[in-house]
């Protein structure tokens, strides 16, 4: 599997009979925490994934180059992604030993790794005192403390880059020394995403202004090769400051020998970007440049040989070849697994206690068709919570409403990514699948007319869709499903008709354009100058994904407790949770024959009742592994609104009543 490959590109004449050698570079990305194979949200064995698994790859590869030549890199978001690591591994969990990423990581010897924007997730002091605990440097060039006028005057946060020192063994057998520089970039956005955390704390800069005022740096500090540790995926649209996804900019900067991209949570080579330009899937470059994406999940370990010529000069990169290899082919390594043992047995304690019992199946394969329970019980969790916090206050006379998305619906996490909790008991780990984001609840002070916004931001998950065509994408496979927020409270009709508003990175597309049509509020219509208070997450109120940031002037609770934990202390305070989500959405009715093809997980199957309170027939399963439901919006149908203007009265919106059912402990839900 490991073999030495020829390079996919020519030796040049001028350097033949100089020395030569291959530097291996591996490379994990967004592990988010995976690191035995096994599901802490359904308690499963999970065999395709895992750091344990990877680190079989990484042996084999070493022994097949020889330790010498080899480096394991690291490109970010690894300490935050399951129960492992957002339990155990957080305060107040009465785990007392070291971190557990950082201990697998340190087992298998990485030699460096950057930050990707969930390392912020738990705060700056946090951060510092884990990485503390690494036997290897963590480098990041964009994220300082105080910038300068250029990236190189910045007081820096962590080193920018590294310079690694190896001695590489050539062809004959003979050491020679290289230095091998390493610089890390992470997204800029996570400064909006962690605003909370990072505010006054860290600036982050553009990541290819950074890497262009850094590289000339880092050959002179001694670098042969440089690799990029960016902490980033690849945009098919065109260069612009502050890029989330700036892999194809950065390939491009004079100086850089490889690139480790990913954040994307997608694969590269990968015939998904056959057609992106300057992409080669048969050589692995971008621009030229030997590029891998790892996948997600510790899925698959990323590797570029870089073939070297050693002339009076230095080393010289003469060729290349990279390639992914799937987690899926080895076995756990056993010396990992035992060293994880017990922050594994003590996450499996954790996330097995019962809070309270469901009466019915809590799942997310229908979360972007129709009123989701489970996204009412969030929030449920969260509008309860902001009633607590705002009592006294001078917003505490105001309409208070929820707003959440589905956080699990397939999309590239593939068909078995729903969160599908059966009924009984309701037990940590469930809540954890139902809400797996470390966010933190705010409250907003916003008028009838932001609400409005907020909501056609969130229908730019669905196509556009023509009346009177038959089966039609419903989903716009460019949107993530998590952009879908849902606003409790609120009654109102989506026009699929309508193209959408905004783009996905917010920006107005469609200035004439509203999908969002009937906006009531206990049976009444919405007026502009209404106010309200909206329960959010940390992450939408500081403008995470196409959201406006309002928290800049509409804040009027921030709390520091994880979203997650209160859900958990709203579960355990009903006892038994009886979900039954408000009317609170629908699709506006189009002409007799309009219909749409909706893509959701195989597992729906199993709840058959559902699919047919949607007058919904299935339609077969993709070449991915999707249930494709067809589904008519013709007016006679569950989904469709066949009703203008106010579809919604009060008795459905259901006035004073909450998202799940008071329940039968002798206690109402606040």
């Amino acid at each position: 599997m490991f073999a030495l490959f020829k390079p996919v590109t020519a030796a040049d004449p001028q350097i033949q009979g100089h020395p030569e050698t291959t530097l291996r570079i591996l490379a994990t990305s967004d592990v988010h925490g995976h690191l035995l194979p096994y599901d802490y949200f359904n308690g499963e064995a999970d065999a395709g994934q895992g750091l344990a698994r990877l680190a079989t790859l990484v042996r084999q590869a070493r022994a097949a180059m020889g330790e010498d030549n080899c480096l394991l890199l690291d490109n970010g978001d690894f300490l935050q992604g399951t129960a492992l690591t957002d339990l155990t591994a957080r305060p107040g969990h009465g785990w007392r030993g070291r971190h557990p990423v950082i201990r697998a990581m340190n087992q298998m010897r990485y030699d460096a790794a950057t930050l990707g924007n969930h390392e912020f997730n738990f705060g700056i002091d946090w951060l510092e005192t884990t990485l503390t605990q690494a036997r290897f440097p963590v480098i990041c060039a964009n994220a300082v403390r105080a910038p300068g006028a250029t990236p190189r005057d910045d007081i820096p946060f962590l080193p920018p880059f590294i310079i690694l020192h190896r001695t590489l063994q050539d062809r004959d057998g003979i050491p020679r020394d290289c230095c091998i520089g390493v610089i890390g970039v992470t997204p800029p956005q996570a400064a909006t995403w962690d605003h909370r955390h990072l505010d006054g704390r860290l600036v982050l800069r553009d990541m290819v202004e950074t890497a262009r005022a850094w590289l000339p740096a880092i050959r002179s500090a001694g670098a042969d090769v440089v690799i990029a540790l960016a902490h980033t995926g690849i945009d098919v649209g065109p260069d612009h400051p502050m890029m989330e996804n700036a892999a194809r900019a950065l390939a491009r900067l004079p100086g850089l020998d490889a690139l480790i991209a990913g954040h994307s949570h997608r694969r590269f080579p990968d015939p998904v970007h056959v057609q992106t330009q300057g992409a080669d899937i048969t050589n692995g470059t971008l621009h030229g440049t030997p590029c891998v994406k790892p996948g997600f999940a510790a899925s698959h370990l990323g590797v570029i040989d870089l073939h070297l010529a050693h002339t009076r000069d230095g080393w010289r990169v003469t060729g290349h070849r990279t390639a992914l290899h799937a987690a899926s082919t080895v076995a756990t390594c056993p010396h990992l697994g035992r060293s994880l043992a017990r922050a594994h047995a003590h996450t499996l304690w954790l996330i097995r206690r019962p809070l309270g019992e469901c009466r019915a199946p809590l799942h997310s394969y229908l979360a972007l068709a129709r009123d989701d329970p489970g996204l009412a019980l969030v929030n449920a969790a969260q509008r309860a919570a902001l009633v607590t916090a705002l009592r006294g206050s001078a917003h505490a006379g105001l309409p208070v409403l929820s707003a959440s998305a589905p956080f699990k619906t397939g999309g590239r996490g593939g068909p078995g990514y729903y969160t599908d909790i059966p009924a009984g008991p309701l037990r940590l780990r469930h809540l954890a699948d139902l809400y797996g984001f470390p966010n933190t609840l705010c409250g907003l002070c916003v008028t009838g007319a932001m609400l409005r916004d907020w909501l056609e931001r969130a229908a730019i998950c669905f196509s556009r869709i023509a009346p009177g065509v038959a089966d039609q994408p419903l989903l716009n496979a460019n949107v993530p499903g998590h952009v879908f927020d849902v606003i409790d409270g609120l009654g109102y009709t989506i026009d699929l008709a309508a193209p959408a508003r905004y783009d996905l990175s917010g920006a107005l597309a469609a200035p004439g354009a509203r999908r969002i049509r009937d906006l009531t509020h206990r049976g009444r219509p919405v007026h502009d100058t209404d106010r309200f208070v909206i329960a959010t997450n940390s992450y939408r109120a500081w403008g995470g994904g196409p959201f406006e940031a309002l928290a800049g002037h509409a804040l009027v609770h921030s709390s520091e407790r994880p979203i997650r934990d209160i859900l958990a202390d709203h579960v355990a305070a009903t006892g038994v949770v009886a979900p039954a989500p408000r009317k609170t959405w629908r699709f506006a009715a189009m002409p007799p024959g309009t219909s749409v093809l909706f893509a959701t997980g195989p597992g729906l199957r199993a709840y058959p009742a559902d699919i047919a309170a949607l007058g919904a027939e299935e339609a077969g399963v993709d070449d991915r592994g999707f249930l494709s439901l067809r589904l008519p919006l013709d007016g006679t149908h569950a989904l469709a609104n066949p009703r203008a203007p106010a579809y919604i009265r009060d008795r459905e919106v259901g006035a004073g009543r909450h998202l799940a059912n008071p329940v039968r402990s002798g206690r109402k839900q606040p």
